[in-house]
């Protein structure tokens, strides 16, 4: 029998854990339906038809989380401080983006400790997307 040094079997990804693309895609809808009927967020996406955002922020998680590179090979790096610049986040907006993001965690029902790391991951994000004071 040969022994198979240590580190070199494949470890799953956050991306693959959760349940893959269909995990981001069900999340990020969900999002995105609270936005659509939120006034004030929904202010902050100058498109009328949400489903390019929706799908931005779907690969971007994506490829964040470990899945395929698709954000970065159709739109370059990341650059969320610069990509939203142009927009007024204020602490209002920080917290109606965590209110909806909060309620598309909670209807994925993930694992407590995966569900935790998402959610830790989404409140930072959301803290550094404040630009604006108020």
């Amino acid at each position: 029998m040969t022994e198979i040094p240590r580190g070199t079997l494949p470890q799953a990804t956050f991306f693959e854990l959760v349940g893959g693309e269909d995990t981001f895609r069900r999340l990020v809808h969900r999002f995105y339906q609270g936005v659509a009927d939120d006034p004030e967020l929904r202010a902050l996406y100058p498109e009328e038809d949400l489903g390019p955002a929706e799908e931005r922020l779907r690969l971007f998680l994506i490829q964040y989380w470990g899945g395929p590179r698709t954000y970065s090979d159709e739109r370059g790096h990341p650059r969320l401080r610069m990509r939203h610049g142009p927009f007024t986040v204020n602490q209002a907006a920080h917290d109606a983006w965590l209110r909806h993001m909060r309620d598309a965690v909670d209807e994925l029902a993930l694992d407590p400790a995966h569900e935790k790391q998402l959610w830790d991951y989404l409140v930072y994000a959301a803290a550094s997307m404040v630009n604006t004071p108020g």
